[in-house]
């Protein structure tokens, strides 16, 4: 995968009844010197919407721009929201808050486009606004989520078994980041996916990733998964059997990895420091949960999640759909605006590797 510094980035629309397109209108039109050479894959419609609802009643909204090519993107001047038409518009209004296959459709297809986009080196970056799970299911997707959706499409792009294009999930904001080994199963499911094998390869892709953006070998803590990771053996011996062998594994083949350490503790060892450096570069957590709650702890609003193993680069915010406050215009924008700063500094990190 070629990647360039100077191609579009796409930023997908999202459930449109959530609070995805208000997001976008308010980053476009707050954080525009961020955004410049970023463009929507949606519906402007949709936007439309989304932009009069940020400015009030019988207030101007920001402008909509249809483009015809993603390439048109860094053509528009300031002040303007550039948007591709990738899906049909839809034949009423997509009733705000609610669940429906027709808004889980309309998400899951901008998605779909972009990555194909992305995959053939048309677009530098994806940014996904956020989409609801279940209405991705009853559009018929049988995908859980974002990443399993991108993950489908670049095996097949690739040519390659889902299984041979491992992926992982990163959460990270200006103090913290942590990478998942398993991802959206529940937690009785992910405490039997701690393995030798999916510990050592979450090390190998939290290593080669971040390598290239940071430009040095990542400091990589290793959370346990049981309480005092395991205390001997006494709470568990899943550190002793699978965890630490990985971690051995992994430093044979030079990755600085240390641990397993105990999980209420190793997330404030690598938390930056007034220095602007933690203990660890990143942190590996055993599970969903055990990774996502610290740096959501810290601070939602500049939580950026990015999907790590794909041969092209994705962010997205780190929050939902916020059904409850859709259409209000209250939502922040700041995730999804941290969201495309990271994907520059990994296109960046991608060039140079």
């Amino acid at each position: 995968m070629s990647f360039d510094t100077a191609s579009p980035i796409a930023i997908t629309l999202g459930d449109p009844a959530g609070i995805g397109p208000e997001i976008i209108a308010k980053a476009f039109r707050d954080a525009g010197v961020d955004l410049r050479g970023c463009f929507v894959a949606g519906d402007a419609g949709i936007l439309r919407r989304a932009a009069q609802a940020i400015a009030g009643a019988g207030a101007p909204a920001l402008p909509v721009a249809l483009i015809e090519a993603a390439s048109d993107a860094g053509d528009l001047p300031p002040g303007c929201i550039p948007v591709l038409q990738v899906v049909a518009p839809p034949d009423g209004a997509v009733a705000q808050g609610e669940i429906s296959a027709a808004a889980g459709r309309i998400a899951g297809d901008c998605v779909v486009w972009a990555a194909r986009a992305a995959l053939r080196g048309e677009i530098a970056a994806i940014v996904t606004a956020p989409l609801h799970k279940e209405a991705l299911a009853a559009a018929g997707f049988p995908y859980p989520g974002h990443t399993e959706l991108l993950q489908a499409e670049a095996a097949a792009h690739l040519g390659r078994p889902l299984a041979e294009v491992p992926v992982r999930m990163m959460l990270a904001n200006d103090e913290l980041r942590t990478v998942l080994v398993s991802i959206h199963m529940s937690l009785r499911d992910a405490i039997e996916a701690v393995s030798l094998d999916g510990v050592l390869q979450t090390l190998r892709i939290a290593h080669r990733a971040l390598g290239a953006v940071l430009g040095r070998a990542p400091r990589i803590g290793v959370a346990g998964l049981n309480p005092h990771a395991g205390e001997g053996g006494l709470f568990g011996s899943e550190e002793r059997d699978i965890i630490a062998p990985a971690i051995a594994a992994a430093r044979a083949e030079g990755i600085d990895a240390d641990g397993p350490h105990a999980p209420d503790t190793v997330f404030m060892r690598a938390r930056a420091k007034a220095d602007g450096r933690g203990e660890f570069d990143v942190v590996i957590a055993m599970y969903h949960d055990q990774g996502l709650i610290p740096v959501k702890y810290l601070g939602v609003e500049k939580g950026v999640n990015v999907t790590l193993g794909l041969p092209l680069v994705r962010t997205s915010p780190d929050h939902g759909t916020a059904f409850d406050i859709a259409g209000s215009g209250r939502a922040d924008a700041s995730s999804l605006v941290e969201a495309v700063r990271m994907a520059r500094s990994l296109v960046r990190g991608a060039l140079v590797s």
